[in-house]
């Protein structure tokens, strides 16, 4: 059983996966490769003076698996809550979870399939969004939000943002404390 079970690999969900993976949960992120960063070409983006949004993909998915998450394309087609947590169902497979973040950009037809609270978006171009508490929290325990699908900016760094803060709050909630990770420079 995984920890946590991300669906969606751009910069939402690799960045949640980047921190998940860091804090030493077990990891997966399941990716349709449908992001619409792969159409952008960002400069926006703090620390970066210019990337294409491919690059960019790519880069966040590598630092993913560089803390430890396993990455696999897939298409995730439900979502179906069992004892001590869920079973995700794919095309390439079944996983269990404990937690579930979904990061599926404009993407809501599984949220919608399998029940979760919508409620109209704010953002241009974003029809709906899921219904999150402050912390990422979905209407169905255990299922978390975060990026563009959970109502915040288009801009990567604002979706990358989020996904590290909702990825912070359940990884405090596996831990049953605050959770925070800050590197340090080796001298």
């Amino acid at each position: 059983m995984f920890d946590v079970v991300i669906i969606g690999a751009g910069p939402t969900g690799a960045s949640a996966a980047i921190f998940t993976a860091k804090a030493g949960k077990k990891t997966l992120v399941l990716d349709n490769d449908k992001t619409v960063t792969k159409r952008a070409w960002v400069e926006n983006h703090y620390g970066v003076n210019a990337i294409e949004g491919p690059d960019l993909v790519e880069i966040g998915k590598k630092q993913a698996g560089k803390f430890g998450a396993e990455i696999i394309q897939a298409t995730v087609s439900d979502i179906q809550k069992v004892e001590g947590g869920f079973t995700v169902e794919s095309d390439q497979g079944k996983f269990e979870a404990k937690h579930v973040i979904v990061a599926t950009g404009f993407l809501t037809d599984l949220a919608e399939k399998i029940g979760l609270a919508t409620k109209p978006g704010t953002e241009p171009r974003v029809k709906t969004i899921l219904d999150v508490d402050a912390a990422g929290k979905t209407s169905m325990e255990g299922i978390w939000a975060a990026g563009t699908i959970a109502g915040v900016s288009v801009h990567t760094i604002i979706t990358a943002g989020d996904g590290a803060r909702v990825a912070i709050n359940v990884i405090s909630e596996m831990n049953g404390e605050r959770y925070v990770d800050h590197d340090i420079l080796k001298s």
